[in-house]
């Protein structure tokens, strides 16, 4: 197997050479082949391990395809697969046995490795693209651990141009994918300037309009007065605060809440909180994006205050400075922001320099990014397209599918104007475009980053960033800026200094475990749960379940809801059918409620709704209630389940309880619930009008139609069970 169809450059070779012994994180800008980097090192981890195979795993499945088509014009490995979600899990298994390369997302992965679809043993190489979001709960961190696990030649490479700006981060990247080396280049670097694309980058400031500062001094004596309300309640000592600084002093303060607090400073804390948010966004649309923009969002408000029981948004509607802000903007609807009209000035001016003109403008709100089309198809051979994500919002929203066909449109300059939110800026198989154009800057090494890198791929090209001067749009532009040039100095650190001290952990002995196949519902391979099952050796398959979410045995089954789930389920009125199932089908059901929310707080609804549905389903449907923190604690609880199912273990420490057995009457109302759509109501009716179990089976259908709630299917269906032969 060897390369061909292009030539390795200096830095790729070097960087792959480092890739044969280490774990490597691979920093490179965009546009400076990271892909044909992981390419020559798998050619390489393939010839000293002939029969392995290679897992590459991107974020999307048009960079999965992109990738596949990379492979197959720059190698010659024939068997390069690409798995998604569209590939049935059958011939993935079937596949997966005998391909070289399997390209794949790694939501798609971390199923068949949970199901014991795929088999990492024979796996020599790991490929992470875009190993920044090697996180957290991202499924990447789920399946380096297991690949560094099981593999018999574990090999992990990430690929980046921006595994971000804190040292923290970048560390636990680097932790999470078992990154021992960092190979970093940038455009200034001796082996690399040779080969970098000339990027011409042009600074467009406008002054902020005279009409918009009567609005924009509104706004802010609005938010002044929110922050004094913050500090008349003492719940912080600060005085200023970032938009960050304000989203996790809300979310500090709804946690407490969720824990029981009743402090009326926390409650009220919240609400204001919650209005200086809104505040402080209405202002940055205000300066960064223009009058449409934010009077959309107030119309938002002013309309959800109507039906809400938000106080936040009731409170905030009616504050004086916060309306006059309102009535001024419907004063000026038709105002263009100045970078409106000079973004127009500046694609008419491209257009004329290069009529051939392809370009993408970046703008991070969608009802702004509308406006810019309508504005752009009013130009004479500016044919424009919107570029969003996925999600339905302000009622627009691309499918995956379109999304391709628009990337296409753009290649076959059917569109020569891609107006894209953040959707566009990671993962475009974009060849060649001329021009890129922020509307607005971002406060993100990563984001600023990927969306420069969009062009001088392959040729030269051009970026504009646009700012509005003596507003947040410097603020963002320098923020961005310092903290691209600190990922570098952190980068050239710990370049020379990358070690991790393995720690004790549970996992780092060994347990008995029995072996159980646990059927789960394929709706909770989301969750961590059966991430620590698989991680703790568990056999695990999953498939869609009419009854519960997790079956142990043909026993015990459990039905998992979160907090806000379950007050939705007594809301739409489904938990009852759902447990009545449960328990028709499984002797032993159990109910776990798994979060840290306070259920009598997350929907209006009155607590004794919540109580009397407790109530009923421990008393009338004889179900336990187990309630857990999050998701390991739910795994815990499911293996102390089946070690106790499964090995008959014995508590540690056992407690003298003696049992009480069931009364007569409780005996003969569990058998009749156990008839077809029997439950406990309808068993204690029969059993008063017929008395005996006897009696109550050897009745007519007729005469069961009569009791109430029992109808003729219902009927038949029990008259059935009672005739039919064992």
């Amino acid at each position: 197997m060897q390369i061909k169809n292009f030539k390795p450059r200096k830095y790729q070779e070097t960087i792959a050479k480092t890739c044969e012994n280490n774990n490597t994180l691979i920093v490179l800008p965009t546009g400076m082949g990271k892909t044909k980097t992981a390419i020559i090192a798998t050619i390489a981890r393939l010839q000293l391990y002939p029969n392995s195979q290679i897992l590459f795993l991107t974020p999307t499945k048009p960079l999965a395809n992109q990738i596949q088509k990379e492979f197959l014009e720059s190698t010659t490995i024939e068997n390069i697969t690409v798995f998604t979600g569209e590939v049935t899990p059958t011939d993935r298994e079937k596949t997966s046995k005998d391909t070289t390369v399997i390209i794949s997302t790694p939501q798609t992965i971390t199923n068949d490795i949970i199901n014991s679809r795929i088999d990492l043993k024979k796996f020599s190489l790991l490929i992470l693209d875009e190993a920044h979001r090697c996180v957290k709960d991202y499924d990447y961190t789920w399946i380096a651990n297991q690949f560094n696990k099981i593999s018999k030649y574990p090999r992990i490479i990430g690929l980046t141009a921006s595994p971000g700006s804190e040292i923290n981060k970048i560390k636990e990247v680097c932790k999470n994918a078992f990154i021992d080396k960092i190979e970093v280049r940038t455009t200034e670097d001796e082996d690399v300037k040779e080969y970098v694309q000339e990027i011409q980058i042009e600074w467009i400031k406008v002054d902020f309009p005279e009409e918009l500062k009567e609005i924009q001094k509104f706004l802010i004596d609005c938010y002044e007065t929110k922050l004094s309300q913050i500090r008349v309640l003492n719940i912080t000592k600060k005085n200023e605060f970032s938009k960050k600084e304000l989203l996790n002093m809300l979310g500090a303060m709804q946690a407490r809440m969720a824990r029981g607090e009743k402090d009326f400073r926390i409650m009220r804390g919240v609400s204001i909180v919650a209005e200086a948010i809104k505040v402080q966004h209405a202002q940055e649309l205000l300066e960064t994006q223009g009058v449409q923009s934010t009077l959309i969002y107030f119309q938002k408000l002013y309309l959800e205050s109507e039906t809400t029981k938000v106080k936040s948004v009731k409170n905030l509607v009616k504050d004086l400075n916060f309306h006059s802000a309102y009535l001024k903007l419907n004063q000026l609807k038709d105002h263009q922001h100045p970078k409106l009209i000079k973004l127009k000035e500046l694609i008419i001016r491209e257009k004329e320099l290069n009529p051939e003109l392809k370009a993408i403008v970046f703008n991070q709100y969608r009802d702004q990014a509308k406006i810019i089309r309508e504005e752009l198809e009013k130009i004479q051979g500016i044919r424009p397209k919107l570029f969003v994500g996925q999600q339905k919002k302000s009622g627009t929203g691309l499918s995956q599918k379109k999304q391709i066909e628009i990337i296409n449109s753009l290649k076959t300059k059917e569109i020569n104007v891609l107006i894209s939110t953040n959707i566009g800026e990671e993962g475009l198989d974009i060849p060649k475009v001329d021009l890129v154009i922020f509307f607005e800057p971002v406060p993100s090494a990563i984001r600023t980053i990927q969306r420069r890198g969009r062009t001088a791929r392959t040729e030269k090209g051009k970026v504009i960033i646009m700012m509005t001067k003596n507003t947040r749009d410097e603020i963002y532009h320098w923020v961005s800026f310092h903290k691209e040039k600190q990922m570098y100095n952190i980068l050239s650190k710990l370049k020379k200094d990358l070690n991790f001290k393995e720690q004790a952990t549970l996992s780092n002995f060994s347990e008995v475990i029995p072996k159980v196949n646990i059927l789960a519902d394929s709706r909770e391979t989301k969750s961590q749960i059966l991430k620590k099952l698989k991680d703790d050796g568990y056999i695990i398959k999953t498939e869609q379940l009419d009854v519960g979410d997790y079956i142990i045995s043909d026993k015990i089954a459990i039905e998992r809801k979160t907090p806000e789930d379950f007050i939705n389920s007594i809301l739409d009125k489904r938990i009852f059918s759902q447990i009545k199932k449960l328990r028709e089908n499984f002797s032993s059901p159990l109910l776990v409620i798994e979060g840290e929310e306070d259920i009598y707080s997350i929907r209006k609804i009155h607590p004794n709704a919540i109580l009397g549905t407790l109530a009923s389903i421990t008393l009338n449907y004889h179900v336990p209630i187990i309630y857990t923190k999050n998701g390991i604690e739910t795994a815990n609880l499911i293996k102390v389940i089946i070690n106790k199912e499964k090995l008959g273990k014995k508590d540690e420490y056992p407690i003298r309880i003696e049992k009480k057995p069931l009364t007569t009457q409780e005996q003969q109302e569990y058998i009749v619930e156990s008839f077809p759509g029997v439950g406990p109501n309808i068993a204690k009716s029969l059993l008063k009008k017929f008395k005996t179990i006897k009696s109550i089976v050897n009745i007519s259908k007729e005469e069961l139609k009569e009791i109430e709630n029992i109808g003729p299917k219902k009927a038949e269906d029990i008259i059935k069970l009672f005739e039919e032969k064992y």
